[in-house]
């Protein structure tokens, strides 16, 4: 768990990340201060002062829930080429169980969206992995499946001080 997707960083700038991802993505903006580009399963974020000022990374997320109505064809082709085919689900505690031999800990992060998501954190890359840990009543979906121990999502850069505030509101809820 590096903290990067193919060596692009959470706080690169557009050019950059599109320079590794390459040019297949989809670009959004809610204002003129923000904006992300879709690259399928991975999605890299940017803030920026005023239109005068260039973008600054903020952070990426891998969202893993998409292989469950996708697969691999979700998959950005830079990716697929270094990694090969995904399956339609990462189970928790398999993305557990292999980064504990090789000796990269998870801790267990209060989050607000406990009970039905648990929140992980690699302190060393600051990354965190949201795993489905139960069904939301009323959430349906048309397609895909979504199972109880799936990763949702992975995340960069999630800070010390993030974490810190995560514990110190959410620490006494049960999950």
């Amino acid at each position: 768990m590096s903290g990067t997707v193919l060596g692009a960083r959470p706080t690169d700038g557009p050019d950059q990340v599109s320079a590794i991802m390459g040019s297949d993505f989809v670009e959004n903006s809610l204002d003129d201060h923000s904006m992300w580009r879709d690259y399928g399963l991975v999605e890299f974020f940017w803030a920026r002062e005023s239109p005068d000022h260039p973008w600054e990374g903020h952070h990426f997320t891998l969202q893993v829930h998409r292989l469950s109505y996708g697969g691999s064809s979700l998959v950005n082709k830079s990716i697929r080429e270094r990694y090969g085919r995904f399956d339609r689900h990462l189970r928790f505690d398999k993305l557990q169980r292999l980064l504990a031999n090789r000796g990269i800990p998870l801790e267990d992060v209060p989050d607000a969206n406990a009970p039905a998501f648990t929140l992980h954190w690699q302190p060393a890359s600051q990354v965190s992995v949201m795993a489905l840990r139960e069904r939301e009543w009323g959430r349906s979906r048309r397609r895909g499946k979504d199972l109880v121990g799936d990763v949702h999502k992975i995340s960069s850069s999630v800070t010390p001080e993030h974490v810190a505030w995560s514990r110190a509101r959410y620490g006494r809820q049960d999950g």
